[in-house]
């Protein structure tokens, strides 16, 4: 497994040239991979969700890549820095590493439109439902958009995955339960997502069960 990218290389995708079967999870980080914690900074303060490890080592094992997605407002802001994104990053990977799994690469958008602070303060294409995120990853990871998905706990993630052309997967995690009840109240509109899981484990089975289809 290969170091995960360093805060002066954001979204650089330097890994060394496109890589991967074209087969990508794209996962949101806070309350999809780990517990939802305000404005997560801390490395300390890390804890995986249950399921999320066994979910990410069957992609893995499976041949997909699996990519970080992950909108981080609270740079913007001023409440951290991006060597704090980075370190929480890092402990992740520990932590998945502990039982086999591992995330190949992290992508963040650091902005936001009001809040900002200096030159984080701005409208731009990388921000979710954006998909500036996924472009920034598409120069580095192969994608095949057919056999590729975007997971999160909240709708602007599957929206986002919609955007760039995937199928999403809303878990019920973090604020997914939340999520879930509110789309269903507007349930005349266009659904955000095409499948809801429990977790990343119950994520991994339903998109596996997709992609054998493709092999029948």
């Amino acid at each position: 497994m290969e170091d995960v990218q360093k805060p002066e290389e954001r979204n650089s995708g330097n890994f060394g040239g496109r890589r991967g079967t074209g087969r990508v999870i794209f996962l949101d980080r806070d309350g999809t991979v780990n517990e939802e914690t305000h404005y997560l900074h801390r490395p300390e303060e890390v804890r995986l969700l249950p399921g999320a490890a066994e979910g990410i080592k069957r992609w893995n094992d499976s041949g997909f890549q699996v990519v970080v997605i992950s909108n981080q407002a609270g740079i913007g802001r001023g409440y951290y820095t991006e060597k704090d994104f980075w370190a929480v990053n890092e402990r992740l990977n520990q932590l998945l590493g502990e039982k086999g799994a591992h995330i190949d690469g992290f992508y963040f958008c650091p902005h936001h439109p009001k809040a900002g602070i200096g030159e984080y303060r701005r409208a731009c294409r990388c921000r979710k439902p954006g998909i500036g995120m996924f472009e920034d990853a598409e120069k580095t990871f192969a994608v095949d958009k057919a056999h590729s998905y975007m997971i999160g706990d909240k709708r602007i993630d599957t929206q986002a995955g919609h955007n760039f052309g995937l199928r999403s997967v809303l878990v019920a995690t973090g604020y997914g339960q939340e999520e879930a009840e509110q789309a269903q109240k507007e349930e005349n509109q266009k659904k955000d997502y095409d499948f809801y899981a429990a977790s990343l484990e119950e994520a991994a089975d339903w998109i596996l069960r997709e992609e054998y289809k493709w092999n029948l």
